[in-house]
């Protein structure tokens, strides 16, 4: 039955940016979103436990019947999305840090590419660096994460963290900067404050539903013109019963600033 959900997972609420533009541009579909609330984050874990822990994720949307995963966690993608794919027989798509965009707008300057420790750090994206990162400056940032997931997408907090992280970088022209965690579009305001009015934020999430689509149809997976699409279903792993009203709401924000 191609009318089945797609699955969707990351390690908390950042994953919902993704899930938006699904909406979004795939509008037929519909949704099951897992928040892995209970162990976020998963920048700073081993490999070894985030792959365990995006199995986990995985195992709860298969139980929905979803016809399709999508990994929408920079983190996970980089350390379980090729192993997945061996594993299963439905499609997965994974996200990525969008640096090749990034590196073929006009214009000079470093890109910035804003991730987590663990994203920077892996294979996957030493890959792109090498074949797409000439001006591009990865950047480690610790704690931004943990601001969208309380809910602080702009304030004190967040600029003073922004502060510290972007400051010593801004003494070179900037001609973009790579949003390189599914959370970060999230802080695409309280982030443009720093920068030159007009520099380009990018991140990943309109190529990969782009991917999604395409995989959808190469599998005759795509919804019924007759299927009216859209619903969503929010899991958690936390046992806070106000975390899904968060997600419900982080959803709409994310609707209202596309």
């Amino acid at each position: 039955m191609t009318d089945r959900p797609v699955g969707m997972l990351d390690s908390g609420l950042g994953g919902i940016s993704v899930l938006a533009q699904a909406l979004r541009d795939l509008p037929r579909e519909d949704y099951v979103y897992f928040g892995d609330t209970a162990h976020i984050p998963y920048g700073d874990k081993d490999p070894a436990e985030v792959l365990r822990l995006t199995r986990q994720g995985v195992d709860r949307l298969l139980a929905y019947g979803c016809k399709a995963i999508v990994i929408a966690c920079n983190t996970a993608t980089s350390v379980a999305a090729a192993q997945l794919r061996q594993e299963m027989t439905l499609p997965v798509i994974g996200i990525e840090p969008a640096l090749k965009p990034a590196s073929l707008l006009p214009g000079e300057g470093q890109i910035l590419v804003l991730a987590t420790r663990v994203t920077l750090k892996l294979p996957k994206f030493q890959a792109l660096m090498e074949r797409y990162g000439n001006h591009a400056v990865p950047v480690p940032c610790s704690g931004l994460m943990e601001c969208v997931e309380a809910g602080q997408l702009e304030g004190e907090r967040v600029n003073t963290l922004l502060s510290e992280l972007l400051t010593p970088y801004l003494d070179k022209p900037v001609k973009a900067v790579v949003l390189g965690c599914t959370h970060y579009p999230f802080l695409k305001k309280a982030i443009a404050a720093f920068l030159p009015a007009g520099t380009p934020l990018i991140d990943g999430n309109a190529g990969t539903v782009r991917q999604l689509g395409r995989r959808l149809a190469e599998e005759d997976l795509q919804a019924s013109s007759e299927h009216p699409g859209g619903k969503v279903t929010f899991l958690t792993s936390s046992e806070d019963p106000a975390t899904v009203a968060r997600m419900e709401a982080m959803l709409q924000t994310a609707l209202r600033s596309l």
